[in-house]
């Protein structure tokens, strides 16, 4: 993760020039404030587009040394790059747009945030203030529209109060559980005449996460650890939102539990770790459903037993204690009641649970886990991740994906849409480290993955940023290639393509007797392609590539990790019968996973 963003008094101690006293107020424009106030909290890139309510902002931000300002193509793709940005870099990623219909385009990555805990901020105009409420030209209540998608939204009338709002909201994103904040700023304040005057500290009287653990709970759950016999560590994103990767392989080395990382902790533990058992849930590994049924402890780590995780709630490791931390205290009993309840930062949690785990084994002894290991290391062998070759010449999607992971390697950046394609980029590809893996988990935003890796990439420069997308997913925001070619920033796409919405097709198969009712894209399988991607990517000032046969898809990869000028899309043809395996259905205990179609592990269910 980057580094935590400063607080007000250091970043006042480090923004004010030597002499000058910023605290005393300078005569500026409330554009100008707002623009003074990005500087002092440390904002290095905005992803924006400039309308009428917010146009008084962009003048004075021309001007400006230390923001840099990427004009996207769409509000929706302004904030899933700010989304991107922040994953992979642990900062506070910004978003900018007008009122009306540019601040509702904002609703949908303010949603994504705010499920996926993404610190975040949007800075949206307002029609004048003397004209709010009066229905006037581009006026929507941005505010009330986004308080149940955000963590805290602001509407700005008086420009006195924009440097101390801008100092709250970057502190509530970033502190606590990360999350996005809405500021909407009246277009009469931005031209009004103010003083700029930085908080030297904040006043959020009901606004205090707690972060250190209580230690009677700590105790508690290393006595539960030291003595498990078929420990569980259901790790969820808040491990790598609180930088605590690498104090969680001590508590993976120290505990000798299984280990299982959720769709948005990918690479929180490595992949080549021994007690990895992969990912968990409707689409997870064998091992990690089955170690999580057949648990006598499970201590979720940031994670919210949400309902892709644990399928049907009642029958969830039905024989587990249950150890919860989480920073947000509201997750904890929310879905499934916890015997140890521990609230705080996990990164601080760890670190007190690891020497708490020590002294306990030391006192009891370490517990014997060998037959668990056992029955584990046997569903591993009975049951790896793999796939069937097709059955109409197209390529296996599994193989496209699996050879991108492994000839992009482990130090790329992979950007997920979401589907078949997200799932089999979850499965497929081996993370080594954390911020490698960027999707949309909780809503399952369609059309997420090329901003976001566009924003990926202008955090992270040096490394290569692979999107992963569908077709379906693609033409939702592929205009963005357009900002990426003019700003350069050289993002490689991958594209998946099936000519279908895949995972509807998938569920259409299984559960509607194969009538595929408006899934058909026509983008690749036919004599016609709509569209011909190739062509849209050199439209758009990208390289473009097809691959349609097995032989060509390593000097495909190959030669887009050369390109380093302008973006890349490969538009691999795949087949649209290929499904995501292993399955549990909606609903259904994860007792009954699928293996493959038709095929049910045999595990033993009974004690």
């Amino acid at each position: 993760m980057g580094q935590p963003n400063p607080t007000p008094a250091q970043v006042a101690a480090r923004t004010t020039p030597r002499g000058v006293d910023r605290s005393v107020g300078e005569p500026v424009s409330g554009a100008e404030s707002i623009v003074r106030s990005l500087e002092a909290v440390g904002v290095e890139n905005v992803f924006g587009i400039p309308g009428g309510a917010i146009l008084p902002t962009y003048d004075p931000l021309m001007d400006s040394a230390r923001v840099r300002h990427i004009l996207v193509r769409h509000e929706q793709g302004g904030g899933h790059a700010a989304s991107g940005y922040a994953h992979a870099t642990g900062k506070v990623g910004v978003t900018m747009a007008t009122s009306g219909p540019g601040a509702t385009n904002l609703v949908t990555p303010l949603a994504d945030a705010n499920m996926d805990s993404i610190p975040m901020v949007a800075i949206t105009g307002q029609v004048a203030a003397p004209a709010i409420g009066t229905d006037a030209f581009q006026e929507a209540d941005i505010v009330g529209i986004t308080m149940p998608v955000t963590k805290h939204s602001y509407l700005v009338t008086d420009p006195d109060e924009i440097p101390r709002t801008i100092a709250e909201a970057f502190h509530i994103a970033s502190t606590g559980r990360p999350g996005p904040v809405l500021v909407d700023i009246a277009k009469s304040a931005m031209q009004e005449r103010t003083t700029f005057s930085w908080p030297q500290e904040l006043a959020l009287p009901g606004y205090h996460p707690v972060t250190k653990p209580h230690a009677k709970q700590i105790r508690e759950a290393a006595k539960l650890l030291a003595t498990a016999r078929r420990p569980v560590l259901y790790v969820g994103g808040g491990i790598i939102r609180s930088g605590a990767s690498a104090a969680l392989r001590r508590l993976v080395d120290t505990s000798g539990a299984a280990v299982v990382t959720t769709l948005m902790a990918r690479g929180s533990v490595p992949d080549s770790h021994p007690q990895h058992l992969g990912m968990p849930g409707m689409h997870g590994t064998v091992p990690a459903v089955a170690a999580l049924q057949k648990a006598d402890l499970v201590v979720a780590l940031g994670a919210r037993f949400d309902d892709r995780v644990t399928g049907k709630l009642s029958s969830f490791a039905p024989h587990a204690a249950i150890v919860h931390a989480d920073i947000d205290p509201a997750e904890i009993g929310k879905n499934r009641a916890a015997d140890v309840p521990i609230v705080g930062d996990l990164r601080e949690v760890i670190e007190e649970l690891v020497p708490a785990l020590q002294a306990e084994q030391e006192r009891v002894g370490k517990p014997d886990v060998e037959a668990w290991w056992h029955q584990i290391d046997t569903w591993r062998e009975t049951y790896p991740l793999g796939f069937t070759p097709t059955a109409d010449g197209h390529l296996a999607p599994q193989h496209v994906i699996s050879r991108l992971g492994e000839i992009a390697g482990p130090d790329a950046i992979y950007v997920a849409g979401v589907g078949q394609h997200q799932m089999w980029a979850a499965q497929f590809i081996r993370y080594e480290r954390p911020n490698t893996w960027i999707n949309s988990g909780g809503l399952g935003t369609m059309g997420y993955s090329v901003p976001a890796a566009m924003g990926a990439k202008v955090g992270e420069p040096d490394r290569d940023v692979w999107a992963i997308d569908g077709d379906g997913c693609f033409q939702m925001t592929n205009q963005e290639l357009a900002t990426c070619a003019i700003n350069d920033i050289p993002i490689k796409v991958a594209l998946i393509n099936n000519s279908s919405l895949g995972m509807v097709r998938q569920w259409q198969t299984l559960f509607y007797n194969q009538r595929y009712s408006n899934t058909d894209l026509h983008t690749g399988h036919g004599t016609v392609r709509i569209p011909d991607f190739v062509k849209l990517a050199e439209a758009y000032g990208c390289a473009g590539i097809r691959v349609e046969h097995e032989s060509e898809v390593d000097d495909a990869i190959k030669r887009a990790n050369e390109i380093d000028d302008r973006p890349v899309v490969v538009d691999f043809n795949v087949s649209r019968d290929a499904m995501v395996w292993p399955m549990v259905a909606a609903g259904v205990s994860n007792d009954d996973i699928q293996y493959a179609r038709g095929i049910s592990p045999a595990w033993d269910r009974e004690d």
